[in-house]
């Protein structure tokens, strides 16, 4: 990989492809709270293993685990970008990442012009008390200066979003996102918050969800989605069935 920024908390790494469509892979707070997070889903945003392989490919790491509320976030981000399309012609760009990843994502996107999100576990917000009773990050949200940025979790204005989430744990999170035109839910009852890009791995299920959500191709999203065991929000909570009191 290429580092393209370096400037603390923020690196964004590089890893080259042809064509036009860019993906930027934003990491989860990690496994050692001592280091910065590592790159993720550096095979899906490469295209391994599909006709886009090698698609180009950014990888954003925030040692300070802001879920996007570092100021120099944005910066980050115009800048790889800026140098980035120096180089070569990007006309698409599509954002990735799983919980504070899948949360920084949505964030990008009110940043740069973002055309697909693609957000597995997000955080709908993680202002203090937002969602009653959660306490799995509190960690590191009770470090983040106040007020927040983005204390809850930005839906596109522009393009389209998916979010995935683990119906275990994470309903609390994923039936308070509004509804919105732009926005697609798929829960997956059966998976925990842990489990969800594991499972989809597994299944070898990301690269097609990435691929057909470039292709605008829902049906097909939901058929891959589908298999691995996910259903959309609007089946499951449907607006005349709303989730019980709690949820």
């Amino acid at each position: 990989m290429e580092r393209l920024w370096d400037s603390a908390p923020f690196t964004v790494d590089y890893l080259p492809g042809a064509g036009h469509d860019l993906v930027i892979a934003f990491a989860s707070i990690g496994h050692d709270p001592a280091r910065p997070p590592a790159p993720e889903f550096i095979a899906t945003a490469t295209g391994r293993g599909t006709p886009a392989h090698p698609r180009p490919a950014l990888f954003v790491s925030d040692a300070s685990r802001s879920w996007g509320n570092d100021p120099g976030f944005g910066p980050a981000l115009v800048g790889a970008l800026t140098a980035l399309r120096a180089r070569q012609d990007i006309r698409r760009i599509a954002t990735l990442g799983l919980s504070m990843g899948g949360y920084c994502a949505l964030v990008a996107a009110r940043l740069i012009p973002v055309d697909l999100v693609l957000a597995f576990g997000p955080q709908v917000a993680i202002g203090r008390d937002a969602v009653p009773g959660e306490t799995r990050w509190t960690e590191w949200t009770a470090q983040l200066l106040q007020p927040l940025r983005w204390p809850h979790a930005p839906l596109p204005e522009t393009g389209q979003a998916w979010l995935f989430h683990g119906g275990l744990d994470d309903l609390p999170h994923a039936l308070r996102f509004p509804t919105d035109p732009r926005t697609e839910q798929v829960i997956f009852p059966k998976l925990r918050h842990s489990d969800l890009v594991a499972h989809l791995k597994t299944r070898g299920a990301l690269s097609g969800l990435l691929a057909a959500a470039l292709d605008g191709d829902r049906r097909r999203v939901l058929r891959i989605a589908a298999s691995a065991g996910g259903q959309r929000r609007a089946r499951l909570y449907p607006p005349d069935n709303p989730p019980e009191r709690g949820t």
